[in-house]
């Protein structure tokens, strides 16, 4: 069952989606720069439903509304981008339109890839839907590509699917993770945890080294093949719900 559509003053869910102060919204209104179903809207604190059709019906100085809250997006993260919003060089905000990076609640990652690692990334402000992706609890399957340094031994694939495999420094066995061989030197690594550089600590657990990595998928939610580096893509309610395919929850 969907949620019900919450409902808020025009002025203050512009204000909140970067447009602007509530002052300047009003002004914006009555010089005519906001148009709600074909029509002038002059009152921004009339109170209206904040559904997804919103930016079908309303333009700003007559350009379509962005997305409403709760927007999910798909990036695909280009290497040489942190996953952060304060750190020094090149962030994977920096692709958004900069108003969007004003917005409150404000868009952030679900979950990170380092700097070095390539491909499929989700943004969102929807709140529960990032601790839902990220929980623990929930396991969703993450599907890398690995390039190594050397040639993989044939052992790797027991190994890591064994229970019993465990990270330097740690105490406790990763869950089982699925390894599928596409060369000697080149894998796809099915992984429903998230440990600090998990899959690069894998591999490193078994004398080889990571150089190049790249998520390819997240449940059943693919990265698509023109969705080129640093371009991004809003997802549909189908496609979030794809994320958790293959999800199962366990207590930790």
């Amino acid at each position: 069952m969907s949620k019900k559509a919450s409902t808020s003053r025009i002025d203050k869910l512009l204000s909140s989606m970067g447009y602007g102060s509530r002052a300047e919204m009003a002004r914006m209104a009555r010089a005519g720069g906001i148009m709600l179903d074909g029509a002038d809207l002059t009152d921004v604190t009339r109170r209206i439903p904040v559904t997804p059709d919103l930016p079908a019906r309303m333009e700003i100085d007559g350009e379509p509304l962005d997305p409403v809250p709760g927007l999910v997006m798909m990036l695909n993260k280009p290497l040489g981008m942190t996953c952060s919003h304060k750190e020094d060089g090149a962030l994977v905000y920096d692709v958004l339109p900069e108003r969007w990076r004003r917005r409150d609640p404000a868009i952030s990652t679900i979950g990170r890839l380092d700097k070095q690692t390539s491909g499929l990334l989700l943004l969102t402000d929807d709140g529960d839907l990032l601790h839902r992706v990220i929980s623990p609890r929930r396991h969703v399957p993450k599907v890398y590509r690995a390039q190594l340094a050397r040639p993989l031994a044939g052992t790797e694939g027991e190994l890591f699917a064994s229970s019993q495999f465990m990270l330097e420094g740690e105490d406790k066995p990763l869950a089982p993770a699925h390894l599928e061989v596409k060369s000697p030197t080149e894998a796809l690594l099915t992984v429903t945890e998230g440990r600090y550089h998990q899959v690069r600590r894998m591999f490193a657990a078994v004398g080889n080294h990571v150089e190049a990595l790249h998520r390819e998928r997240l449940g059943a939610l693919a990265l698509p093949d023109d969705l080129e580096p640093g371009q991004w893509t809003l997802l549909s309610q189908d496609q979030i719900a794809s994320i958790f395919t293959g999800a199962t929850d366990r207590v930790q």
